[in-house]
């Protein structure tokens, strides 16, 4: 028991605290998944989605569902969960892109706080006009099934519930970020985590009922589990899977002091973005989704868009493939500048061995050019997988959104980075990792 890993993470002061204050605000992030709105019936609800709602609109809420663990079909004040967020982040993303000024705005000083005062403040404007479609999503509901809105006066119920649920939604990125300032791994990716975890046990129990009932082949079941467990590995692989760069750094005198003379190298993943593509690729899909489906009933041209959106469709999967793509070259030219790197180098008097120094910055593009490409085809094929498997052996969308390529891609590679970081704690307090090898990356 002195060196089993699980033990030494709970002896380590720190990284004891850590865990213990991740796991409490996960609690109450669960807590509020709970809690329905005010002017909701919650058991008219339940009874809504069981017996009345259509198939299309129950694949629409399992997939609100997915990123919120539930909440969304429970109207709670976390419904939206921290996909706002999200949106709102590749929002501003793209506008600096796009807008010069903004950029040199934020490489100041202080510039990185003024971007997330924009960020929260934009949170709230995309906030209120999610909610907002949510009360006409609710009105429609309420029509089919009346008594599932409580309250009467319909202005005194819809301002009340984009009050809950904007204030929902920033409680949740607040508790986000305290998760990544005091507790493990990051607290974005750690809500979506849980909430797709805290979904798991659901579907497994929708699943095994399914299959006493006749729905499923337990063939299929099986054929599935397997390809699950198989992507799980790839998924694995493809995560520690990098590229080491060699960087050579010549001899320097400072003062009396000699630095330098000594050779390191740069790590690029294959997929440098990690799950990022995949999160942001739904959040973005997520948006027009809800937008469409809420206020299809009151306009015919949201009814078609929500149609050609439609999880299952071609056309929701090819956009996905293809945003998928366009964010892992997007985030890895944020966060692996090139320009930056090259910059770097240079100014630490360093070298790339057989390139010349005014080429390093082309050396590095053209490296990660070759590893994205591959890289986000591969999460895209992984993301889709799922849905090709859900048509053709008749998963339940529940099912299949939660045991499916997008949610595996999360867990694991949320898994893995936070893992990393427990890791790195272990060993900063001079403990062994949480395996005898240590989390070792493939070099390509």
């Amino acid at each position: 028991m002195a060196n089993n890993p699980i033990v030494n993470m709970f002896k380590v002061k720190e990284l004891r605290s850590r865990l213990f204050f991740t796991f409490v605000i996960l609690a109450v992030f669960r807590l509020g998944s709970v809690l329905t709105i005010p002017g909701i019936n919650a058991t008219l609800l339940v009874q809504y989605f069981e017996s009345y709602a259509k198939e299309a609109e129950s694949a629409f809420a399992s997939y609100m569902d997915f990123f919120a663990g539930g909440a969304f079909e429970r109207f709670s004040v976390f419904m939206l969960g921290v996909m706002p967020y999200i949106s709102t982040q590749i929002i501003l993303q793209l506008a600096l892109v796009i807008f010069p000024g903004l950029k040199r705005i934020v490489q100041e000083d202080g510039g990185q706080q003024k971007f997330q005062s924009w960020t929260r403040i934009g949170t709230i404007f995309v906030c209120i006009i999610q909610s907002l479609a949510i009360t006409v999503y609710a009105d429609s509901i309420n029509q089919e099934l009346p008594g599932v809105i409580v309250f009467g006066n319909k202005v005194y119920f819809n301002l009340l519930a984009i009050l809950t649920v904007t204030t929902g939604s920033m409680i949740t990125i607040w508790l986000g970020d305290q998760v990544t300032a005091h507790g493990i791994g990051n607290g974005v990716s750690m809500i979506i985590f849980a909430g797709i975890v805290a979904r798991l046990p659901s579907a497994v129990y929708e699943l095994i009922k399914a299959v006493k009932n006749g729905d499923i082949n337990v063939v299929f079941v099986i054929v599935a589990l397997l390809l699950f467990i198989v992507i799980i590995g790839l998924v694995v692989i493809e995560q520690s899977g990098e590229r080491k760069i060699p960087v050579h750094y010549a001899k320097r005198v400072v003062g009396r002091k000699m630095y330098g003379g000594q050779s390191t190298y740069i790590p690029f993943k294959i997929n440098p973005s990690g799950v990022i593509p995949i999160i942001f690729a739904s959040a973005f899909l997520t948006f027009p989704l809800q937008i469409a489906n809420s206020l299809s009933t009151k306009a015919t041209w949201l009814s078609r868009i929500a149609a050609v959106l439609n999880p299952l469709g071609f056309w929701y999967n090819f956009i996905e493939v293809l945003l998928i793509i366009f964010f892992a070259y997007f985030y890895t030219q944020v966060t692996l500048n090139p320009t930056e790197i090259a910059k770097n180098i240079r100014e630490n008097g360093g070298s790339i061995p057989g390139i010349r120094t005014d080429n390093t910055e082309k050396y590095l593009q053209k490296v990660l050019n070759r590893l994205i490409l591959p890289g986000s085809l591969y999460l895209a094929v992984i993301a889709i997988l799922p849905t090709i498997i859900q048509i053709i052996f008749k998963f339940p969308s529940s099912i299949a959104m939660l045991m499916g390529g997008t949610s595996l891609l999360i867990l694991v590679g949320v898994d893995i980075d936070t893992m990393a970081q427990v890791e790195a704690l272990l060993k900063m307090h001079h403990h062994d990792g949480l395996t005898k090898k240590g989390l070792k990356s493939r070099n390509l």
